[in-house]
C-alpha cells in the first residue's frame, strides 16, 4: 500500500459523486456512470489505488478518442447450464464485468459452478473487485484477465507478447475475513510503476529490467525495459495460460494483438476477462465449510514466527485493513492525485472533488 502521510482525505461518497459527475460528462448515461464511480472507488477503499481514481484520465481520454462505447449493449452470446460467453460490445469494463460476475453466480446458484467468459471488454479495476461478489452469496469466486498493454516477454525473449494477465480467488470465511488473493503473474502490476511515477518515486530492484539485463528502477523510464515475472519461467508460464482462458478462449485479444491502452486512446482493446462462481453448497454444507477456512487461517496466524516478522498474514489483510481505515478516515489522495482530479474537474467543466 502506498505511503499516504502527504495525503488528504476525502470521504468515498465524494469522490464517486465527482467520478459519476465526469463519466457523465463524457455521455455516459447516469445510471452507468454511478455503477461505474461505485467500483473504481471501491478499489480505492480497499487499497488498490493502481486501478481506481487514478485511472479516470485515462478512461477520459480513451472515451473521447472513440476508443469505448459509451452506451453499450452488453449481452450472453453462447450459453450452457455451466458456462456463459459475453459480448461487451466494447462497453467500459466495470459495466462487462458487473454483468459476467452476476450472469455467473446466477448459473451457479442451478449448476454448482459457472465459469462465464467476456469478450469485447476493457480495463475493469483490480481483480479483486469481481473475485468478492460472489462472496455475498456464499459463494467462491475466480478471476483471469488479460492485461491492456504488454509489457512482459517469453521467457528468455524481448519481444513483449504478454501482459501482467492477473488472477484473484475470494474464499469466504465465517468470523474470519475473506481470503482474497489478488496478484499479477509480474513481480508487480504495471500500474504500480505508473502511480510511482506520478509521485515521483522510484522503484525498487526486481520489479523491472531493461534489455540488457540491468535493473530497471526509474518508472519513468519504463518503455527502455520490461516487467519481471513472480518465481521467473513459472510467472511467465502462469502469463501465458492466463492469457489463453481469458483471452483466446473467448475470441478476446491476446499475443500481439493486445493494444496499449496507455499510448492509444483511440483503438477498442477487446479486453478478455473470465469470471468463475462456486456454489459452496453443492459441495458441503457452508457453515461447515467457513469453520473450516477459519480453523486453517487461525492455524496460520497463530503459527511460530521467523525472526524479523511481526505476524502471519493472510492474502486479503491489506484490502480488509484499508476497507475499515479508508470508511472511516476516508480516502488518502496524494498531491499529484488530487492535482490531477482537479486538472480534470476544470478541463470538464464539473465540480472537484470536495
Amino acid at each position: 500500500m502506498a505511503d499516504t502521510t502527504a495525503a488528504r482525505r476525502i470521504a468515498p461518497g465524494a469522490l464517486e459523486a465527482f467520478v459519476a459527475r465526469a463519466l457523465e460528462k463524457v455521455a455516459i448515461p447516469p445510471a452507468d456512470a454511478r455503477s461505474i464511480a461505485e467500483l473504481m472507488v471501491r478499489a480505492d477503499v480497499q487499497g488498490s489505488e493502481g486501478h481506481g481514481v487514478f485511472r479516470l484520465p485515462q478512461y477520459i481520454r480513451r472515451i473521447r478518442g472513440g476508443a469505448v462505447n459509451v452506451k453499450p449493449t452488453i449481452r450472453v452470446v453462447r450459453e450452457a447450464a455451466g458456462m456463459a460467453l459475453v459480448d461487451g460490445d466494447n462497453g467500459m469494463g466495470h459495466l462487462v464485468m458487473r454483468f459476467a460476475t452476476g450472469r455467473a453466480i446466477e448459473k451457479a446458484r442451478t449448476a454448482g459452478v459457472a465459469w462465464v467468459g467476456v469478450k469485447w471488454s476493457n480495463h475493469a479495476g483490480p481483480a479483486s473487485l469481481y473475485a468478492t461478489m460472489p462472496l455475498e452469496h456464499d459463494m467462491i469466486g475466480l478471476y483471469l484477465a488479460v492485461g491492456n498493454a504488454n509489457h512482459l516477454p517469453a521467457w528468455g525473449g524481448l519481444d513483449m507478447l504478454l501482459s501482467t494477465n492477473p488472477i484473484a480467488v475470494a474464499v469466504p470465511g465465517g468470523d474470519e475475513p475473506a481470503i482474497v488473493l489478488d496478484m499479477a503473474t509480474t513481480v508487480a502490476a504495471y500500474g504500480k510503476v505508473k502511480t510511482r511515477a506520478q509521485r515521483g518515486e522510484m522503484m525498487p530492484e526486481g520489479w523491472m529490467m531493461d534489455r540488457g539485463g540491468r535493473p530497471l528502477t526509474d518508472p519513468k523510464r519504463s518503455n527502455e525495459g520490461f516487467l519481471l515475472p513472480i518465481g521467473g519461467y513459472k510467472g511467465y508460464g502462469l502469463a501465458l495460460v492466463f492469457g489463453l482462458l481469458a483471452g483466446t478462449l473467448n475470441g478476446a485479444a491476446m499475443g500481439r494483438d493486445v493494444v496499449d491502452f496507455n499510448a492509444d486512446d483511440a483503438t477498442p482493446t477487446n479486453t478478455g476477462h473470465c469470471i468463475v462462481a462456486i456454489d459452496v453448497a453443492a459441495f458441503q454444507p457452508v457453515a461447515e465449510f467457513k469453520r473450516a477456512v477459519d480453523a486453517l487461517a487461525r492455524d496460520l496466524r497463530n503459527s511460530r514466527r521467523l525472526p524479523g516478522f511481526d505476524a502471519v498474514r493472510l492474502p486479503g489483510d491489506g484490502a480488509h485493513a484499508a476497507r475499515e481505515d479508508r470508511l472511516r478516515n476516508g480516502i488518502p489522495l496524494p498531491p499529484a492525485l488530487a492535482a490531477a482530479l482537479e486538472q480534470l474537474a476544470k478541463e470538464l467543466d464539473v465540480e472537484p472533488p470536495a
